[in-house]
């Protein structure tokens, strides 16, 4: 039998079956073609591409334990910037301190208490509203044609309002610097510095100049500080910087003192603070010498 003339049995019955001819079944390409899925299996396709609920949670919670992380560093990174900003603040006014006393014979700036402080270094009493926000008291200052730039008198981190305005000064000098009035204070004998020959032969890297003063003690621009332990802490420093407070010394150099005494508190009143108190004694140890 030929095969290119006869068809075998059995496909002939397959033919008149389906009405289609083997060769044009075989050659259709609809019957070759690929079978589309039903719908339903794209579309269970698509939703697995998806994430779920679960996974969605799980995302935010892993979200939120890293910024649980990082904020506390970032918070700390922006607060190490402020201590460095209220550094070079004191760094700058103990150069302007410098030069005042180049061009004054060596003699340092004026430093007195109200209402003796018409003449000094800065003016003005931050109790009273109107001075507290006042810069004109500091252009009017001894330091200002050496510091003319008022920020520079304002710690960063001093968040502190007078009638709703920033304060223009945050920082107040030694009691015993620019004059000779802790001679009278004093029962103890204790010098005073009004040259920077005097500082010089103490140790001027020993001797504080200018310190960040607490927002709720600080009035006019002298630090008072009591060798006779009469009033510890009268003028209080400030704990903005990590619970430390900046100061510059009389060799231009500046650093954070922390407050490490457990009983070390604003709350607690100067007479209530012990003598023995380990952050009053550090802050004697560099305020003067006998």
């Amino acid at each position: 039998m030929c095969a290119q003339t006869h068809t075998p049995q059995r496909l002939v019955r397959a033919v008149k079956e389906d009405g289609i001819p083997v060769r044009k079944r075989t050659l259709n390409p609809i019957l070759t073609r690929t079978a589309r899925p039903p719908r339903s299996s794209v579309r269970a396709q698509r939703v697995r591409g998806g994430f779920t609920l679960i996974e969605v949670l799980v995302v935010i919670a892993i979200i939120a334990v890293l910024a649980a992380l990082l904020l506390p560093a970032l918070d700390q990174a922006k607060a190490r910037g402020k201590q460095i900003a209220c550094l070079n603040h004191l760094k700058q006014l103990a150069l302007c301190s410098q030069m005042y006393a180049a061009d004054n014979n060596g003699r340092l700036v004026e430093n007195l208490p109200m209402p003796q402080n018409t003449n000094s270094w800065v003016t003005g009493n931050l109790r009273i509203p109107d001075d507290g926000t006042n810069s004109v008291l500091l252009q009017r200052a001894k330091f200002f044609p050496y510091a003319s730039q008022a920020e520079i008198y304002r710690c960063p981190a001093d968040a502190s309002r007078i009638g709703g305005l920033p304060p223009v000064r945050s920082y107040a000098m030694n009691s015993w610097m620019g004059s000779r009035h802790m001679e009278s204070y004093s029962r103890q004998a204790f010098r005073t510095f009004v040259r920077d020959s005097e500082t010089a032969a103490a140790g001027s890297a020993t001797l504080w100049v200018i310190a960040d003063e607490h927002e709720a003690s600080i009035d006019d621009g002298w630090f008072l500080v009591t060798m006779d332990d009469s009033r510890p802490f009268a003028s209080f420093p400030a704990t903005r910087h990590q619970n430390g407070y900046g100061l510059n010394f009389a060799d231009g150099h500046t650093e954070v003192f922390k407050l490490r005494d457990a009983k070390t508190g604003l709350a607690s009143p100067a007479s209530q603070i012990e003598p023995q108190n380990a952050d009053w004694i550090r802050l004697k140890q560099v305020t003067t010498t006998r």
